[in-house]
């Protein structure tokens, strides 16, 4: 059997918070009986995208005997757990990453008022200071939303900027409603990670197009770079718009 470099996890440091499994396209690492494990060798690509996720120290690279990666098996195998990624019963991961669709929460908070609700207090709602959320996934963060979440199958996904929602004043309505949206830092956060895990996304969950939203500041409009170097990385071809917000939440761009 051919030397290749892979996956090694020390079981004695990890503490199975599951932080490694969400980060694994490729689906190799689950927690089993408390501990992170690779599934399988044929799984793992060796590129340590999980290496940067473990608070422990636990993962590493290295090389030994292994079967031969194979991408076929690995996104067969990732299709097949889709459901326990979603967070259905004995999901191994932590409760805070599993991955949940928010559409039909959405949906409720859209509907008209009730009949049953006498129209005044039905007004007098309808202009209070609470509005309903347009989130519609958990989790947000790109380092931890699945690519193989449900909820990313052929979307009109969002790639926004961590301080977006803060300027936008309208953000929830104007830009998120309904729409799964995955967000990052591209000054603080690992840009190349970022390629790889958007990428990731746009192989296996095949999204209808990509919008992404960036502050007006030079180092945000890292994350459009983001998103083309995913888009190439990938070989995918969908529309990419880009949509620039100022520092006091107006439009000041819009378009591809």
């Amino acid at each position: 059997m051919p030397k290749r470099m892979i996956v090694q996890i020390d079981e004695e440091k990890c503490d199975g918070c599951g932080l490694c499994v969400p980060a694994c396209a490729e689906g190799a690492i689950q927690v089993i009986e408390g501990k992170a494990r690779l599934v399988s060798d044929v799984y793992c690509d060796g590129l340590g995208a999980c290496l940067g996720h473990c608070p422990q120290g636990a993962i590493a690279i290295i090389e030994r005997e292994a079967e031969p990666f194979d991408e076929e098996a690995a996104m067969a195998h990732v299709r097949g757990s889709a459901a326990v990624m979603a967070g259905s019963s004995g999901t191994p991961t932590c409760p805070g990453t599993a991955a949940r669709d928010l559409r039909l929460d959405v949906l409720a908070n859209s509907r008209a008022p009730s009949a049953d609700i006498p129209p005044a207090r039905a007004s007098e709602e309808a202009a209070g200071d609470e509005q309903p959320s347009g989130l519609a996934n958990w989790p947000v963060q790109l380092h931890l939303v699945p690519p193989q979440a449900p909820f990313l199958q052929g979307a009109d996904l969002l790639l926004v900027a961590d301080c977006v929602p803060f300027a936008c004043a309208d953000f929830h309505r104007r830009f998120l409603h309904g729409r799964p949206v995955v967000i990052g830092c591209p000054k603080l956060d690992d840009a190349q990670f970022y390629v790889d895990k958007l990428a990731a996304i746009l192989r296996t969950a095949a999204p209808r197009s990509l919008t992404v939203l960036h502050m007006e500041v030079p180092c945000c409009t890292g994350l459009m770079r983001i998103a083309q170097g995913a888009i190439e990385a990938a070989h995918a071809e969908l529309p990419l718009d880009n949509v620039v917000i100022s520092i006091r939440g107006r439009v000041l761009a819009a378009g591809t």
